[in-house]
């Protein structure tokens, strides 16, 4: 999907603690930084919809399963993707597109490493309804 990337990432295996491998600045999806937050989704539960404006986020998942889905409203494609330990991939979705995501296991949490800082005039949400995808 134009506007979405899907990056396999680095784990350097350790037997005291595996290395988890996020974004560098020589990264092609780095754009600039705003800010980086944690997010736990609760099992079952789904965020979204929310569509930025001008932020780029960069998500990885590094506890838990989360099931990522991104909506073009112009092209009315929707992308889904399973987001794990096991699936250790960096998503990058660019500004225009409709994000929602899910919790699959009892503890999930992403990472964003945002273009910019967080500002709520920048974006814009929708409640789970409003887009016709089966949950």
């Amino acid at each position: 999907m134009d506007g979405v990337r899907l990056i396999q990432q680095e784990i350097i295996r350790n037997p005291k603690g595996n290395i988890y491998h996020f974004i560098k600045n020589n990264d092609k999806e780095f754009k600039e930084f705003g800010e980086c937050y944690f997010s736990f989704v609760n099992n079952g539960e789904t965020k979204g919809w929310k569509k930025h404006n001008k932020m780029i986020l960069n998500i990885v998942v590094p506890i838990g399963e989360i099931k990522f889905v991104i909506y073009n409203p112009k092209t009315k494609f929707f992308f889904e993707v399973n987001l794990s330990s096991d699936n250790y991939k960096k998503l990058t979705i660019l500004p225009g597109l409709w994000v929602a995501f899910k919790g699959l296991s009892k503890v999930n949490m992403l990472s964003n490493l945002a273009s910019i800082n967080h500002d709520p005039s920048e974006s814009e949400n929708l409640e789970l309804f409003k887009i016709n995808y089966n949950w």
